[in-house]
């Protein structure tokens, strides 16, 4: 039924899991806390309405009907279900927080578990700078690598026609969704000869929400991210951040401060991004990655583990007394508290599948705002 649910997932665990995800205020790392206390999304399915009862409100789930038409367009596109505890779920990916918990692809998967290195930059690039992604592309492709970007224009674009056919694309909307509309065929050969990954479901238009969300994927497989070029204020420089927060390298090519569209590669440089001019830079440095990255770029982010080992036999806490419209982090919410981790995981679950919560970045919660 549902194409890739093998290894162990049963078809009705499988359905019952795509449905536990398609549901209202169920992302990655509720949907992981939920698999950690009941074993099985099957369980989790049967326990939501209670869940949202003891946190004070009620929970819909997707309707079966919808997940069956969502299988069926999978099918229909030649594309393939793939779980976040199945063999074939890239490691480096399976190591993030928040990675997500079921993705749809087309094309080779063994491409996601090779040596791959992200390559990001402007939609609007010059000349210059595309030229030179597609030549870094096709380098590190010989080398040995895959490349993985966005299918944006521009820089993401030189990069995947370098690279081919070793390279993944990982894109914004379903899997049968091109975008933007004139890449449309170079995702059609990326899906038969490269790998294509989409985290939506079929039938998604690609929304501004959606690209954090692939920027994190593309960070998660990726050993390093180089930035080719881009502004300050760009979606690459979010990829950047996020390969930081993973323990991953993070590479920029310095550009004329005279171009704005440099700004953000030599903003990361300054902020401890690794300096990179050709690609023998990048093979050196990814070659001989032992997960102690050189580059210094991060952003603080909170200590607080998503998925205790514990939550399974927890109580939950007392939290939403401490809780209010400015997000506070999880981890000050369990110094304040005294209880203990899980139990303040499983009431703010609790909480958030009732509606009255909200998540934030950095580990952080608040009620919310509806």
């Amino acid at each position: 039924m549902t194409q890739g649910a093998g290894s162990g997932l049963s078809q009705a665990e499988a359905f019952a899991r795509i449905r536990l995800l398609r549901s209202p205020r169920i992302g990655p790392v509720t949907f992981a806390q939920l698999l950690s206390r009941y074993g099985s999304g099957e369980a989790a399915v049967e326990a939501l309405p209670n869940l949202a009862k003891a946190g004070g409100g009620h929970h819909t789930l997707a309707k079966e009907d919808a997940v069956r038409r969502e299988i069926d367009a999978v099918k229909r596109h030649g594309a393939r279900y793939l779980f976040h505890d199945q063999p074939d779920y890239p490691e480096a990916l399976a190591a993030c927080e928040g990675a997500p918990p079921i993705i749809t692809y087309r094309g080779d998967l063994s491409l996601a578990s090779k040596p791959v290195v992200a390559m990001v930059g402007a939609r609007n690039a010059s000349a210059a700078a595309v030229k030179l992604s597609r030549e870094f592309a096709q380098a590190l492709a010989g080398a040995g690598f895959v490349v993985v970007s966005g299918l944006a224009r521009g820089i993401d674009g030189a990069a995947h026609e370098g690279a081919f056919p070793r390279t993944i694309g990982v894109i914004a909307s379903g899997i049968e969704i091109a975008y933007p509309p004139q890449h449309a065929e170079l995702q059609k050969r990326i899906a038969s000869e490269g790998l294509l990954i989409a985290e939506q479901p079929p039938g998604t238009e690609p929304r501004g929400s959606h690209f954090p969300s692939r920027n994190r994927i593309i960070a998660g497989l990726a050993l390093g991210t180089l930035v080719v070029e881009a502004a300050v204020k760009s979606g690459s420089l979010i990829t950047a951040r996020l390969a930081g927060e993973y323990g991953r390298e993070v590479m920029a090519i310095p550009g004329s401060p005279l171009d704005a569209r440099s700004h953000g590669c030599n903003h990361l440089i300054r902020e401890g991004a690794v300096l990179v001019q050709e690609p023998a830079d990048v093979v050196e440095l990814l070659s001989s990655f032992d997960g102690s990255p050189r580059s210094t770029f991060r952003e603080s982010v909170s200590a607080y583990d998503a998925v205790s080992d514990d939550i399974a036999e927890a109580e939950p806490a007392d939290i939403a007394s401490l809780l209010g419209n400015v997000p506070v982090a999880v981890d000050e919410l369990i110094r304040q508290s005294g209880a203990p981790a899980a139990a303040v995981q499983l009431a703010l679950l609790e909480l958030e599948i009732a509606g009255r919560l909200e998540r934030h970045a950095g580990g952080r919660v608040s009620l919310s705002s509806g």
